[in-house]
């Protein structure tokens, strides 16, 4: 016996003495197929992992940060060479830098987790589209998941400002004049936010929003989540078959690989590394804290947020896009992504069946990513409307041609590979493992076979 084997049959009898005194199979969650025993299925997963880690690193910097605009001369405005008083928001940011026992690891782990968490969301948000894991029975479960993205956005959005720096603060009054510019929505978000329009009332309800009501929200969208996960269970490979089943059951279940402990210990591993190689990003490249709200001896630069919302800074600098212009726009999209299970009502989740989503997917992305990298290389600088067409025009294009190309060329093969089956009668094709003229009817050319 080998010693792999050896160990499996040792872990499991000890876990099923485990669950045999604990009842854990009642409570943990479904078994899942063997197939899914690959990273680019769990996604899901690693964002989770991500989340867990924000929030015990943002417990731990809670206890030394305070939510106060309120000015103090400490020790932190003498080390930066100025005897005027700093806010105590920026001063206590200050304090966990440079004097908390690897209070700089702390913080910058925490930055760039929510880095991290929200560019694995995107990761996790683009493979479900292109896999088309929305459709049924899972409408619900990817409407949620998009609230989870739109909250994990708006986390980063309201702890951006937290340190009380001059850039964030400056970004933070961008995002609010985007955001106070929604229709119906904005001038009730406007008390909401701004409280009594104090600088105080400010920073206060984006303390708020950022450790209690957000995290809060984003818990129960994740049970909700997780609820319906283990109702239909992992979604099966793409495929171009219609008639494929695409919810597990309870009997299906019993043959799959259990939650506890197999599947838990392999997403703890997965999120081991991530911590592991998040902590050597942060020691390598620690952050620098700039300067805090109101030193009038600063340098002023262009005011612009944070990478994930650089996008959207850029496309107000369109010519003729106005902050209506681009909050319409970007509502039109969210609309799109929430209500994208019941626009794509095809049967068939592979991409190469579903051509006109594929490229919109695509062609998104790339819009993304160019506006990103444009909106950080030349802020605030405005952009004429030949030269968008020159930039943005190209991405739709090419990607329409190439998506055209590969939906032809993959439907060519798939009608070579229907025609190789021999008809029993018109419409009708045999079976796979039927020789030919056996008779045995597989679908009709309607329904075609599993190609996942």
């Amino acid at each position: 016996m080998s010693f792999a084997n050896w160990y499996n049959r040792t872990l499991n009898k000890i876990w099923g003495f485990v669950e045999d005194r604990t009842s854990m199979r009642r409570w943990a969650l479904r078994a899942q197929p063997e197939f899914s025993f690959k990273p680019s299925y769990w996604t899901g997963g690693f964002v989770v992992n991500a989340f867990l880690y924000q929030v015990v690193s943002g417990m731990l910097l809670l206890l030394y940060y305070q939510p106060s605009t309120g000015t103090t001369l400490t020790a932190c405005g003498q080390a930066v060479g100025t005897q005027s008083a700093a806010p105590a928001a920026w001063c206590s940011t200050y304090y966990i830098v440079h004097s908390v026992p690897m209070g700089s690891l702390l913080l910058t782990s925490h930055l760039y987790g929510a880095y991290a968490m929200i560019f694995l969301m995107f990761v996790h948000f683009f493979r479900g589209y292109y896999l088309g894991v929305y459709k049924a029975p899972r409408e619900f479960s990817w409407m949620i998941g998009t609230l989870l993205l739109i909250t994990t956005l708006g986390m980063g959005f309201t702890g951006y400002l937290l340190p009380y720096t001059q850039i964030s603060y400056n970004a933070t009054n961008v995002g609010l004049v985007l955001a106070l510019r929604l229709p119906t929505f904005g001038p009730l978000l406007g008390p909401l936010i701004l409280a009594d329009g104090t600088s105080q009332g400010l920073l206060s309800r984006f303390f708020d929003a950022h450790v209690l009501l957000l995290p809060l929200a984003l818990g129960a969208l994740l049970y909700a989540h997780i609820a319906l996960f283990e109702s239909h269970g992992i979604a099966p490979p793409a495929t171009s078959d219609p008639l494929q089943r695409r919810r597990y059951t309870e009997k299906d279940s019993k043959g799959h690989v259990p939650f506890m402990p197999h599947i838990f210990w392999y997403i703890t591993k997965w999120g081991l590394l991530y911590v592991g190689v998040l902590l050597g990003i942060a020691a390598l490249w620690p952050w620098t804290l700039p300067t805090y709200v109101g030193n009038l001896a600063a340098v002023q630069s262009v005011s612009e947020p944070d990478w994930y919302f650089l996008w959207l800074f850029k496309f107000v600098d369109f010519a003729g896009v106005t902050p209506v212009i681009a909050v319409g726009a970007t509502t039109v999209l969210i609309v799109y992504v929430l209500f994208l299970p019941f626009l794509d009502r095809s049967k068939r989740t592979h991409p190469r069946d579903r051509p006109v989503f594929i490229w919109l997917a695509t062609s998104l992305l790339g819009f993304f990513i160019v506006m990103t990298v444009w909106g950080g290389e030349t802020p605030g600088v405005q952009i004429t409307p030949p030269l968008v067409a020159m930039t943005i025009g190209p991405i739709f294009a090419v990607n329409a041609v190439v998506t055209a190309l590969f939906h032809w060329r993959y439907a060519r093969s798939y009608r070579r590979r229907l025609a190789a089956r021999t008809p029993t009668f018109p419409g009708v094709y045999a079976a796979p493992d039927a020789p030919p003229g056996s008779g045995t009817p597989l679908a009709t050319t309607e329904a075609r076979p599993h190609d996942g």
